[in-house]
C-alpha cells in the first residue's frame, strides 16, 4: 500500500533522456519541496540516463531529453509539466527545477547516494538460509524465496516457521522499499531467536515467475497460501505462520479465514473498508505536505475516486472496495497485531480500535500500539513516507523483540 500512495502523491515522475558521454556517471542532489527534503539521483551511461527519486521510492526511472551538450542539458516531462536544465561548472551541475508553477534551483554533484543500515546482518552468519521455490499451481506462477533455518537447527526440531507477504506494489523478498530491506532484517533477528522464515519475490518480480498485471489481493493470497503448503510437505517444522506488513497483514487475514495457517502477525495490516482508510490515509498524507483542508477526501467514496483516478486497475478496484471485516471475524488461530502510532499510511487508533471490535477472543491473542513509530516501525519524527530513506533503523527492536517472544510463546 505505501508505495502505491506514495507514489500518487509523488512530484518527480518518468521521462526519458540522453547525455553527452563527459556527463557519464552517478549525479546527486536535494531540492526543497514544501515540508520535504527530495534527493534526485542521476545515472547516466553514454546517450542513456535512469533517475532515482530516494524519498519516494523511485527507482531506476527512464527520462527524455530536449537539448544536451558537453556542458549543460534541458530534460522535460511533459505529462507532469516538469522541466529541468543545467549548466556544468566544474563537477557541479547547476540547474533549475520546474514543475506547472513551482520553480527551484537543483544543482547535483558526482557521487552515489550511500546509506548507513546497522541493523541489516553481515556475514559471516551463525545460522543456515537457502534459495527455495514454491507453485501456485492455480495461477502458474513459481515464487522464489529465501528459507531461513534459526541458529543450531537441526532435523530434529520442529522449530515455529513464518511466512513473510509484504505490502502493496511489487516487492522482492527482503521487502525492499525506500533503502531499506525490513524482511531480511527481521529474518536474521528470528533466526537468531530460535524461529525459521521463508521470504519470497512477488509473482512476477525478481526471480519468481507468473503474470502480475491482472492480479488482485485475492491472487497474491494464493501465492501466499501456496508457500505455507509447502512449508508443511517440508515437514521439518512446528507451528507454521504468517506475518504480513500492510496488504499483507490483510492478506494474511484472508488466510485466517480459511483456517490456512496456524497464527498471524498483522504488522499495519488493514482491519477497516479500504476506501474509509484511504480517505484517513490521505487527509492525512495531504495534510502534512501543506494542503488546504478544501482538498482533503471529505467521504470514504471520494476518496475511492481519486485513487481509482489515480490507478484503475483490477488490483486497485478489488482493493479500494475490499471489507477486511468477515475475514477478521473468522479468525480464529492467534493474531499479534502491531501498529506505529506515527503511521500515516494505517493509521493505528482507527486500525486497533476496529481490530479491537472484531477480532474473535483468543487468550494468545495480543494486540499493541507502539509510541514513535512509523509504517515500517522506525522510530521517526513525522510518521511520513518521505522521511524512512534518512532513517538508520529499519526496524524497531522493541517491535522485533515482541514478535519473536510471542511466535516462541504459542
Amino acid at each position: 500500500m505505501m508505495k502505491k500512495i506514495c507514489f500518487c502523491l509523488m512530484l518527480l515522475c518518468t521521462s526519458a533522456m540522453t547525455w553527452a558521454q563527459s556527463l557519464d556517471g552517478t549525479w546527486t542532489g536535494k531540492m526543497k519541496v514544501g515540508p520535504q527534503t527530495l534527493t534526485m539521483v542521476l545515472h547516466v551511461s553514454g546517450q542513456t540516463c535512469k533517475m532515482d527519486v530516494i524519498e519516494q521510492g523511485g527507482k531506476g526511472i527512464p527520462v527524455e531529453v530536449k537539448v544536451i551538450s558537453n556542458d549543460s542539458m534541458s530534460i522535460a516531462v511533459p505529462a507532469i509539466m516538469m522541466t529541468y536544465t543545467a549548466k556544468l561548472k566544474g563537477n557541479t551541475l547547476q540547474g533549475t527545477f520546474n514543475q506547472a508553477t513551482f520553480s527551484t534551483s537543483l544543482n547535483l554533484e558526482r557521487g552515489e547516494v550511500k546509506f548507513n543500515r546497522p541493523q541489516e546482518p553481515k556475514q559471516p552468519l551463525p545460522y543456515t538460509t537457502k534459495d527455495v521455490s514454491f507453485t501456485n499451481t492455480s495461477a502458474n506462477a513459481t515464487l522464489a524465496g529465501t528459507l531461513t533455518y534459526p541458529t543450531g537447527w537441526d532435523k530434529g526440531k520442529r522449530v515455529p516457521v513464518v511466512l513473510m507477504v509484504t505490502g502493496s506494489g511489487q516487492e522482492n523478498r527482503d521487502e525492499e522499499i525506500f533503502e531499506h530491506r525490513p524482511f531480511l532484517v527481521l529474518a536474521d533477528y528470528l533466526a537468531r531467536n530460535g524461529i525459521a522464515s521463508l521470504r519470497y519475490d512477488d509473482r512476477g518480480f525478481g526471480k519468481s515467475t507468473g503474470d502480475a498485471t491482472k492480479a488482485t489481493s485475492r491472487d497474491f493470497a494464493d501465492d501466499a497460501k501456496a508457500g505455507i503448503e509447502w512449508l508443511r510437505q517440508t515437514g521439518e517444522f512446528g507451528k507454521v505462520g504468517v506475518l504480513g506488513h500492510s496488504e499483507g497483514g490483510m492478506i494474511a487475514f484472508m488466510l485466517g479465514q480459511e483456517q490456512a495457517t496456524d497464527f498471524i502477525v498483522s504488522w499495519a495490516g488493514p482491519t477497516v473498508p479500504i476506501d474509509t482508510l484511504m480517505q484517513q490515509q490521505l487527509s492525512l498524507l495531504y495534510r502534512a505536505n501543506g494542503a488546504p483542508d478544501s482538498m482533503l477526501p471529505k467521504t470514504a467514496a471520494e476518496a475511492k475516486q481519486i485513487m481509482l483516478a489515480t490507478s484503475n486497475t483490477e488490483w486497485m478496484r478489488f482493493f479500494i472496495n475490499y471489507d477486511p471485516t468477515d475475514a477478521i471475524k473468522s479468525t480464529r488461530c492467534p493474531v499479534f497485531a502491531l501498529n506505529g502510532d506515527k503511521d500515516m499510511n494505517v493509521p493505528a487508533e482507527l486500525n486497533i480500535s476496529a481490530l479491537r471490535t472484531l477480532l474473535p477472543a483468543n487468550k494468545k491473542n495480543k494486540i499493541k500500539i507502539y509510541p514513535g513509530l512509523n509504517h515500517i516501525l522506525q522510530h521517526c519524527t513525522t510518521g511520513l513516507p518521505t522521511e524512512i530513506s534518512s532513517i538508520e533503523e529499519t526496524i524497531s527492536p522493541e517491535a522485533m523483540k515482541d514478535i519473536s517472544e510471542w511466535i516462541n510463546s504459542l
